[in-house]
């Protein structure tokens, strides 16, 4: 596995847990601590991971209403943690990593969501990340 999917994989995971424990708001030095105390990642993945997390909690409004934009009738309190985390994750980058193709973000996370949530995940982030990926503007 890439560093990139690994640290997309512990951004995920860590977010999961914020989400479930705390809910929005800001990340405690002692909640990243032993986040990382039971997670392994090698370093360069865990700094990239950092980054993710960091930026997504910084900009969670902005990603969120994103996400209800493109989820009609959808509240994110009825998405799953994981899914809702996934994508969460890839909104960012949209908006944030403009040197990786909105493409390969997708398939990232579809990846992501393949392997950590239910059988209809996969589908579900696909859909919305794309919709998402068409309401934003071109990338530069």
């Amino acid at each position: 596995m890439g560093l990139r999917r690994e640290g997309r994989e512990a951004a995920v995971q860590f977010l999961f847990a914020h989400d479930l424990h705390l809910g929005a708001g800001s990340i405690s030095d002692d909640e990243r601590e032993g986040f990382w105390d039971i997670h392994s990642a090698r370093r360069g993945a865990r700094g990239f991971a950092e980054n993710l997390v960091k930026g997504v909690v910084q900009r969670l409004k902005e990603i969120d209403q994103h996400i209800v934009a493109a989820t009609d009738n959808f509240s994110l309190e009825r998405m799953a943690s994981v899914d809702r985390n996934i994508i969460r994750l890839a909104v960012y980058e949209f908006l944030a990593c403009t040197d990786v193709p909105r493409a390969v973000v997708i398939n990232e996370a579809i990846e992501i969501a393949k392997k950590y949530a239910t059988a209809e995940s996969a589908s579900f982030v696909n859909g919305v990340l794309d919709r998402i990926s068409k309401n934003l503007p071109s990338a530069s």
